[in-house]
């Protein structure tokens, strides 16, 4: 079964494989739908005009990682289901969100894989956040667990040159969320990270495009104002630049809490930590070849039905 859903005017045709689904069709869509506007809300656009999104049945619970391409008009999604997947684990579910991340940025060489996932791990929380998907201390918890994973060993030979897991997905997450930091303080908290990614974007830079990483980090630099994006990447691109994370956190105001963490809004760089996940940072939907106007709500059709919306790369 095939149905369509448009999102900030991009066209998603979904196409959900037979299988013996416990989970119904409705429900797959509605999740399809969060990950669609999540992306949106944080670029101000669907990344691409087009996109097909195929949905294969597995037996059992939860997403399987999924694997996306660029291609003539849009990009091509592919990810599997299991059949018995609760609805209401699909509200909370990433993967997908993840997946969409990346057709927002430009195909890069082999070497900077590390850019396309570390970009979409880091960027996809934050984009559920500022569509009101999850709380902002859900996701200071998750990387004040995981982001240390991404500090480079002293033997390794920087982002270039250091193909493992860890330094792919979190090393490239610990990178992109310096890049926020440092945009953050060099513009007196007005611009972002997001704000460089989505000059990016609207300079061409889709998953549609082979670009030199340079070239697109440049445009970003541009966008912002301040050449943090090129600075970080020729510390980090072929040594093993040390990153005292404890300090970070500790100026961020995000203090472990047992399980959890305390954030302090009295840390010295609070308001920075704040406007990293604000919906504020995400202006409104811009108009354009396939956004939505100006003011506009987002809206989904299902099979036809219209409601009101409340290169291969492998995750």
């Amino acid at each position: 079964m095939t149905s369509t859903l448009v999102i900030s005017g991009s066209r998603l045709d979904v196409t959900i494989e037979s299988g013996d689904w416990k989970i119904s069709h409705d429900d797959i869509l509605h999740w399809v739908k969060l990950a669609g506007e999540a992306v949106a809300t944080y670029y101000g656009k669907y990344p691409v005009p087009h996109l097909t999104l195929k949905i294969s049945p597995f037996d059992g619970v939860g997403v399987r990682p999924g694997m996306t391409w660029g291609r003539d008009g849009g990009g091509l999604i592919k990810i599997g289901l299991g059949t018995k997947t609760p609805p209401a684990d699909l509200n909370d579910e990433w993967m997908l969100t993840h997946e969409m991340v990346h057709l927002s940025f430009p195909s890069v060489a082999d070497d900077h894989h590390w850019m396309e996932e570390g970009l979409a791990t880091y960027v996809e929380p934050i984009a559920r956040i500022q569509a009101g998907q999850m709380p902002a201390i859900q996701m200071w918890t998750d990387l004040a667990r995981d982001m240390r994973k991404g500090v480079p060993s002293p033997d390794e030979k920087g982002l270039d040159n250091t193909h493992t897991w860890a330094s792919t997905y979190w090393g490239g997450a610990l990178f992109c969320f310096l890049a926020d930091v440092q945009i953050r303080q060099q513009t007196q908290n007005k611009l972002g990270l997001q704000d460089a990614l989505r000059g990016i974007l609207n300079g061409g830079g889709d998953i549609r495009q082979d670009w030199d990483l340079e070239q697109a980090f440049k445009l970003g630099d541009k966008t912002v104002g301040v050449p943090v994006l090129t600075n970080l990447y020729s510390k980090m691109r072929n040594d093993p630049m040390p990153v005292d994370l404890p300090a970070m956190w500790k100026q961020l105001g995000v203090e472990p809490d047992g399980r959890t963490v305390h954030l302090n809004d009295d840390a010295p760089l609070a308001a920075i930590r704040r406007a990293l996940t604000s919906p504020d940072s995400a202006k409104p939907v811009q108009s354009g070849a396939h956004a939505a106007p100006q003011g506009a709500h987002a809206s989904a059709i299902y099979a036809g039905r219209t409601r009101s919306a409340s290169r291969k790369t492998e995750s």
